[in-house]
């Protein structure tokens, strides 16, 4: 070959390289950019009053007579709105056509102005704690405040279309009366010009959003049991995994021949690493829980053992490249020194191979933290306490790749919670990454220890 052609595809290749790093790096970029934007809202935003209380409340934080002094004064500037609404009452009782006519309307305005602000000073205390708070967010306030504000409707006036959703002000729910009409002139413009007085925002760092159990099907609080949960269920899976998976490598590399019986092992690693993780999660299930019974239903064992299988074919296929990586010259000064087979592998082959066994390790435990399907049906739950350490082998546990899943697709209210659905996966992205760097941390002290 000339040397000009080589030079150029060598800058071809170099070229191609670079451009192929470029494109990952971007495409990092834009997947990570919206996660930790919004995930990030989780825990710095414009929290209200309300927000305040909850914490006093329901979790001890926060000075609790500042809290009630500030809750004061929300309330004295809400007295207005609850004068005018308890005056345009009085008013319809003495009509049956006007409190006909404005009952259900005032009714409606009342629920949307509860959502907004919490109950009124006259009401009974609500069963759920949803409904004894407003709004804890700002930028949720402003969203029912234009519940408030306006109603939705369609118009079907077109009939070669589907119907338009449109937003018709709520105070032609109070047209056709002089006092109907004047107290919507007063009431809507009052909320609406007021409203920050009456919830007081102001920038909030909620770190505790780390720490805290979830309230009222995480509607208020953290995420710190699913947390716990994916710790546990990551540590064991690695704690079961790496021990049999190195064992299984050294065998195939250092004690078999090749033969029928080690490529029929080889071909079950392979099958195993291509099987779709739900099947993982079903085989879990019926092998560990109903055939093994090494717990009564689900529990964080169950969890850790199944995502153990999941990931063992990766780690046998990492530790077998790093024990061929150890140079053969290594095996055969060992050897002459009288070392038996075993002592050679455990003293000389393994530690030197132990930075390429770690680095199966990092990619396994990321996995395993991220994986759904096999925890769905043998260690998750929606909702629970943080386990300790004995009631991993009984109990199952919330886990945040399950939670993110369940909060994103099933729960009531999920248009509500969304800084918690992303506030999890930012928490789970970086909890990934944390142990990532712990072990490729790890793995380089013992690369700097083995080069002396």
């Amino acid at each position: 070959m000339e040397p000009g052609t080589r030079k150029l595809l060598d800058r071809a290749f170099s070229g191609l390289g670079v451009a192929s790093i470029a494109l990952m790096a971007a495409s990092l970029v834009v997947l990570l950019a919206p996660i930790v934007v919004r995930g990030a809202r989780a825990y710095i935003f414009r929290g209200t009053i309300e927000h305040r209380r909850v914490l006093a409340d329901k979790f001890g934080h926060g000075d609790k007579a500042a809290v009630a002094a500030e809750r004061a004064e929300a309330v004295a500037a809400r007295q207005l709105m609850y004068d005018l609404i308890a005056e345009f009452e009085k008013s319809l009782e003495g009509s049956f056509l006007k409190k006909r006519k404005y009952g259900r309307p005032l009714h409606d305005l009342k629920e949307r102005l509860r959502t907004l602000l919490g109950p009124f000073p006259d009401d009974p205390e609500p069963v759920l704690i949803r409904e004894q708070y407003g709004q804890t967010r700002w930028d949720r306030a402003q969203v029912k405040l234009h519940d408030v504000l306006f109603t939705e409707t369609y118009d079907y006036s077109d009939p070669t279309k589907m119907g338009v959703k449109v937003f018709v002000p709520r105070t032609k729910d109070f047209e056709g009366d002089a006092a109907a009409e004047a107290f919507a002139a007063r009431l809507f413009p009052c909320v609406e010009q007021h409203l920050a007085e009456m919830l007081r925002p102001r920038w909030t760092f909620y770190w505790q959003f780390l720490t805290d159990e979830s309230k009222d099907a995480h509607i208020f609080g953290g995420v710190w049991p699913e947390v716990l949960g994916t710790l546990y269920l990551t540590v064991g899976a690695v704690l079961f995994a790496v021990p049999m998976g190195v064992v299984a490598a050294i065998y195939l590399v250092e004690y078999s021949s090749e033969g029928t019986i080690v490529s029929v092992l080889r071909t079950f690693i392979s099958t195993l690493a291509g099987v779709p993780s739900i099947v993982f999660g079903l085989f879990g299930y019926a092998f560990f829980i109903d055939t093994l019974r090494v717990s009564g239903s689900k529990s964080v064992l169950a969890g850790s053992l199944t995502l153990a299988l999941l990931i063992l074919p990766m780690v046998i296929r990492a530790a077998e490249e790093a024990i061929r990586a150890v140079p053969q010259t290594y095996k055969e000064a060992a050897l002459s020194l009288g070392a038996s087979r075993w002592r050679t592998v455990l003293t000389v082959i393994l530690p030197a191979a132990l930075p390429g066994i770690l680095t199966g390790v990092v990619i396994s435990m990321g996995r395993a933290a991220g994986e759904t399907a096999p925890i769905i049906f043998t260690a998750a739950v929606s909702v629970g306490r943080p386990l300790s350490l004995l009631q991993t082998f009984t109990q199952p546990t919330p886990a945040l790749p399950w939670n993110i899943y369940n909060l994103c697709t099933e729960h009531e209210a999920v248009d509500e919670i969304r800084h918690v659905q992303f506030g999890m996966v930012l928490t789970l992205v970086v909890l990934v990454l944390l142990l990532s760097i712990s072990a490729i941390w790890l793995r380089a002290r013992i690369s700097k220890k083995l080069r002396g």
